[in-house]
């Protein structure tokens, strides 16, 4: 996250283990159980809604080994404490100067709550459809959210993270947190969930994008526009985590082909990522020093935040306050407007959370890979322990 990760920390891995996928359908098992309604939790990292919420946005940030492994063991906590504390006052000072906190839980609220419309209309079978948000580092927390499925009487959920490409450190992170609450506040396991992990290709995400570039490209001459460069940006991960098999570079270069065949290839792009702090080695190439080599030279640039889906200070700071704002060639800079509340978007995650639940999976055949891969602690070890019928009757 942009600012926010200091020097020397290693960002590691999501650590359920295991193999295979169990059915999920009308004719498994797993609904032998009645279920009134399902609930659609959109999964996220957050962010602070006001300036007095950034401290402990950070130290929750800090905390997390499953995102940051401070190399300090026991201690972590006790570091992000410190870490927190010292950083905390620059970090309000961006909030501040995007509006006074992130809104990416107005967003996340619009767009679950318009999922859960569209389904109640094309996926009859299972609504009425619930809308929540868990996130992992900001209100509504995770326990927080868990536990007003509870209070309502949520007996079939879906984990549905809102990082469409899949990370170690973020999806993974979250269903680790999912995972370590449901021990807590729900040990007979009287919820029965599934999770939608990764979508980075689905022809709602990939229109959505290539619709918002297009309206941007429109705004160069007509004369320049196919010479204009087109940069996908996404957040960078240490080389560490990379080179430990993390999916999430792959999958981001999906994402941003597909948008370019929808746009018939039809300029020149490249895949960059952002908010790379610290010494270590970091994926690269880095968006904003790519930009200030070819910005004096090119007809333009259209920046595209594509691993986002939504408005928060990696956009409203990190591209449009600096790395625009501060150029000298901002009249050659722009970018692609964020997915909010787009309606081709949000139609897109309805499609993904229906067909979810008519295809039967508990999650992607990419999930146990993903975990058999990891590295982590305190978490469950095979995907099948947290999804699925688990229920404990009296």
């Amino acid at each position: 996250m942009k600012g926010i990760i200091s020097s020397g920390h290693r960002i590691s891995s999501f650590a359920v283990r295991g193999l295979g996928l169990r059915l999920f359908s009308s004719s498994s098992t797993a609904l032998k159980r009645q279920h009134k309604a399902t609930a659609v939790v959109f999964m996220n990292m957050g962010g602070p809604s006001t300036v007095p919420e950034v401290y402990d946005f950070l130290y929750k940030l800090f905390a997390d080994g499953d995102l940051i492994d401070l190399g300090v063991g026991r201690l972590q906590r006790l570091a992000a404490k410190f870490i927190s504390y010292r950083r905390t006052p620059k970090i309000e000072k961006y909030y501040q100067e995007i509006g006074g906190g992130s809104p990416i839980l107005k967003w996340s609220n619009y767009q679950a709550q318009e999922t859960c419309k569209i389904l109640d209309q094309t996926n009859p079978e299972t609504a009425p459809h619930k809308p929540y948000v868990a996130f992992r580092y900001a209100h509504p927390y995770t326990e927080e959210t868990l536990q007003k499925l509870l209070d309502d009487g949520i007996t079939r959920a879906i984990a549905f993270s809102q990082y469409p490409q899949f990370s170690y450190s973020t999806s993974g992170s979250s269903i680790n947190e999912l995972w370590r609450q449901t021990q807590k506040l729900d040990p007979k396991r009287t919820i029965e969930w599934t999770s939608i992990d990764r979508w980075p290709d689905h022809p709602g995400l990939v229109k959505a994008f290539a619709s918002n570039i297009r309206s941007k490209l429109q705004e160069f001459p007509e004369s320049i526009r196919d010479k204009v460069k087109i940069l996908f940006s996404a957040h960078s991960l240490p080389m560490d985590v990379v080179n430990n098999g993390d999916a999430y570079p792959a999958e981001v270069a999906a994402t941003s082909y597909a948008v370019m065949k929808e746009l018939n290839f039809s300029n020149p792009y490249r895949v960059v990522w952002q908010s790379q702090v610290g010494p270590k080695p970091w994926l690269g190439a880095q968006t904003a020093k790519l930009v200030e080599r070819i910005e004096a030279d090119s007809e333009g640039v259209v920046l595209v935040p594509i691993a986002f889906t939504s408005d928060h200070i990696e956009t409203l700071h990190e591209i449009d306050l600096e790395l625009i704002g501060e150029s000298k060639f901002k009249d050659k800079l722009k970018r692609a407007e964020s997915l909010n509340g787009n309606e081709t978007f949000i139609k897109g995650l309805a499609e993904i959370v229906g067909d979810h639940l008519k295809s039967g999976e508990l999650h992607s055949k990419q999930l146990p890979f993903d975990c058999e891969l990891g590295v982590g602690r305190d978490v469950f070890k095979h995907p099948s322990e947290m999804f699925g019928d688990h229920y404990k009757p009296e």
